[in-house]
């Protein structure tokens, strides 16, 4: 693999696409092997022809930009990020929304990949929060981009790698082996919506409760684009409501509207609107 090729075909393409060099640089193999193969569809020997063939094909943008998103998860990551929720930020906005007489959390995992994110959120709240906050139930709204990894999202099946950080007496309740994927129970899918969902055509019907924007907005897009983005993201919540994000990202400075939930935590509260005199 010619990585320096590679470099330099990202570093052309992705601002032309409203993307950041800085977030794809450590999983830039991902995008050029994508890229790459594209290229042999086309009969184009490498990526510096395929740059050749966008410049002269301004349609073949719309494919190039299907091939960027990044794939990278599995159940339970980040672990602080989710005790956090389970302990402080969830019973929270439970006690919310028994306040204004609602029985239901509205929840949107957006960006979700195949699935592992918003699994691992229902699976905490069957197993750890459910029986505290009766007759409360969870409703997430799992979305994404890429087309693939919304069919392994439905389907809920995965490999014991994927499982590696959960706790072992989760993965004996909500799992059920078939041959050598481990599927979720369908109990623990009941809560789970998966949709097909582009984040930068604004945010899906709401207002949520807790919206789950990991690893994405903050890392890969373009400042321009975080700035408008994160003022959906927070048009989608409701005051008080919680925004999570990924653990080496940060909310652009004018995004007033947000407050850290706690110091340390990647969690970032959604403050009352203003009420005018």
């Amino acid at each position: 693999m010619n990585d320096s090729q590679c470099i330099q075909f990202l570093q052309w393409a992705l601002p032309r696409l409203g993307m950041r060099w800085a977030g794809f640089r450590k999983v830039r193999r991902q995008v050029c092997n994508r890229a790459r193969r594209r290229a042999s569809e086309l009969g184009l020997s490498d990526l510096s022809t395929y740059r050749t063939y966008l410049e002269a094909h301004p349609e073949e943008w719309t494919v190039l930009d299907g091939l960027t998103p990044i794939t990278i998860s599995r159940f339970y990551r980040d672990r602080g990020t989710f005790e956090f929720l389970a302990h402080e930020v969830v019973p929270t906005l439970s006690s919310q929304a028994s306040a204004r007489n609602s029985n239901t959390l509205y929840v949107w995992s957006a960006g979700c990949a195949s699935g592992e994110e918003p699994y691992t959120l229902a699976i905490i709240w069957e197993l750890e929060l459910a029986h505290r906050f009766p007759p409360h139930s969870i409703r997430i709204l799992a979305t994404d981009v890429h087309t693939a990894m919304l069919a392994r999202a439905r389907r809920a099946c995965y490999p014991a790698s994927s499982l590696r950080d959960l706790p072992a007496h989760w993965r004996t309740k909500a799992f059920e082996q078939q041959g050598a994927l481990h599927c979720v129970r369908e109990r623990y899918k009941q809560a789970v919506t998966v949709a097909h969902h582009d984040i930068r055509t604004g945010p899906p019907d709401g207002p949520f409760d807790l919206v789950m924007c990991r690893n994405l907005v903050f890392t890969y897009f373009e400042p321009g684009l975080q700035r408008t983005v994160g003022a959906r993201l927070a048009s989608s919540l409701r005051p008080d409501g919680a925004l999570v994000l990924g653990g080496h990202e940060e909310l652009p400075a004018h995004l007033g509207v947000f407050e850290p939930w706690d110091a340390g935590h990647e969690v970032y509260r959604r403050l009352p609107i203003p009420v005018e005199a």
